[in-house]
This record gives C-alpha cells, structure tokens and sequence, in this order.
C-alpha cells in the first residue's frame, strides 16, 4: 500500500482547521487527505490517473466531506468553479507517483519491471514512452533526456535508441533499461547510487505527461485560489520540479514562505519509506 510521505510534517505545516475547505490536486490512494478529513476539513480530491480515483472512490466511500475528480490538476480553476470553490485555506500538491503506479498499474513506470512502455498517467493521452522512441532524431533525443532527465550520457543513449529501433521496435521497459545499461557498461554502471535507468525513465514520463507546464500552470491558479493565511504545500522528488516551485514562490509577491529551507524526510521515515529519500516539502502562506 502507498505511503504518504512527509505527512506529519505536510498536515501540521498545512494548519489544517475544522471545517476548512482544502484541495489535494494530486489525491491518490489519500493519504493526506485522509489526515485533513480525520481533522474535519472538507476536501476536494483531484487526480489524473482515473483508476487510481475510481479506486480511491471504494475507499472513502463512507466519507461525506470529500469530492473526487478525475482530472489534471492544470484545469485547477474550472474544476474548483465546476464544484463550488471560491476560495480554500490550503492546496496540496505531492508531485511523485504512487506506489501503485510504479509497482502495480503495467503502465511501465519502473525500470524493475518489465511492461509495456507507456507511461501515461492520463489513459485519454495519444502519445507513450514508446510513440515518442519511434519518431524522435538525435537532437530531440539529446534535449528530451539532458533536459528532463538531466541525463550526462543523452547524446549516446540519443544515438543507441536510434541504432536499436532501426532493428527492432523498443516496446517495453526491459528493451529500454537494456539499451541504457548497454551504453553505461563498466564505465559508469556502479558508480553511482542509482541505476543508470533511473534519469532517462523520469524524462520519458516527464514528457509524455508535460509534467513541468503543468507545475508551472498550476501554481498561479492555486495563489490565486488561496484565502488569506491560506497555506500551499507542493512536496517534489527531483530538481527541475523543486526549482519551479522555488522561484514561484520566491517571485511571487502575494506569498509568504513558510520553509526557509525545503522539509525533508526524517531518518526514521526513510527507513521505514526509502521512496522520500528524494522528497522536499515547500511552503507558502498567501498574504
């Protein structure tokens, strides 16, 4: 089951009070929005992926003070009108992917699976990880990896996807995380605490789901949702995520940073959780 990270940490930083009313714009399985109904706050639960909200939907089904939305968190302001919303005390957004997405969905998330190499957390969108592998040249390949994955090696992965896919389609996680492994041989392969596949599958998601225009869209419509004191909590797990939110809030006049410094996860949280090892918690109060 998904483990909430940063949880203590997000609801005691949210304030959440009786009777508030929230949005958690990236719902889940529920877990902090579990702790702000468990306090009596009103929540309205977005999510992009429909099966994780139609599960979620058999889960709380005993709840009366929570909405479930299946949509993506950048039509925050229709979705927030379509429901009533004016204004809310507090707006979570937790940008990593579930447990269940990574470990049970198929949708080839994980690098440590072998499925199909889709990616889509949105099932509505035309294009996959493997739709993206057939049509690229070498420079988009060189700009999708050094850019969203921040990938040292992306012209030679550009190069070696190119040289594969010419002899047979790259259609699953295995094909790709191969094909990767090949180009980092013995030469980097164990230097690094992560497995080299690890970069080059976060810029295929990325891009297949426009990750980072969707941040960016969502931000201001969520400053502008907020009442006053109204508190906006986004935990991120890797640097192009936590640098948009970083200068947001930095550059953003109406905000007031809470965090100084972003929250990470404790020791014993990661011990318990080593998937927050990559988590940053920020947040903000609207003046």
């Amino acid at each position: 089951m998904h483990k909430p990270v940063l949880l203590k940490e997000t609801i005691d930083l949210l304030k959440v009070q009786k009777g508030k009313q929230y949005i958690d714009c990236t719902f889940g399985f529920g877990g902090h929005s579990r702790k702000i109904i468990e306090r009596d706050g009103k929540v309205l639960g977005i999510d992009v992926d429909e099966e994780s909200i139609s599960l979620a939907k058999g889960l709380f089904s005993h709840f009366d003070n929570l909405i479930l939305v299946s949509d993506n968190f950048r039509n925050l302001k229709e979705i927030a009108k379509r429901n009533g919303i004016e204004k809310v005390s507090g707006i979570l957004l937790d940008l990593g992917m579930s447990s269940w997405q990574i470990d049970c969905s198929g949708r080839g998330f994980s690098f440590t699976k072998n499925e199909p190499l889709d990616m889509r957390m949105d099932k509505s969108l035309k294009v996959t990880a493997s739709d993206l592998i057939k049509v690229l040249n070498k420079g988009e390949f060189y700009d999708l990896l050094s850019r969203l994955g921040e990938e040292g090696c992306a012209r030679d992965i550009g190069i070696s996807l190119i040289r594969a896919r010419g002899i047979k389609e790259i259609k699953s996680t295995a094909d790709l995380a191969k094909i990767i492994e090949g180009v980092y041989q013995q030469k980097y392969y164990g230097k690094s605490k992560k497995n080299p596949a690890t970069k080059v599958f976060q810029a295929f998601r990325i891009a297949v789901n426009d990750e980072l225009n969707a941040l960016k869209e969502v931000l201001p419509i969520a400053c502008d949702l907020l009442e006053k004191n109204g508190r906006l909590a986004i935990i991120s797990f890797h640097s192009l995520e936590d640098r948009i939110v970083k200068e947001f809030f930095k550059e953003t006049d109406s905000l007031k940073i809470i965090t100084k410094k972003p929250v990470e996860a404790s020791p014993s949280e990661l011990a318990e959780n080593p998937r927050a090892r990559s988590a940053k918690l920020r947040v903000a109060e609207k003046n």
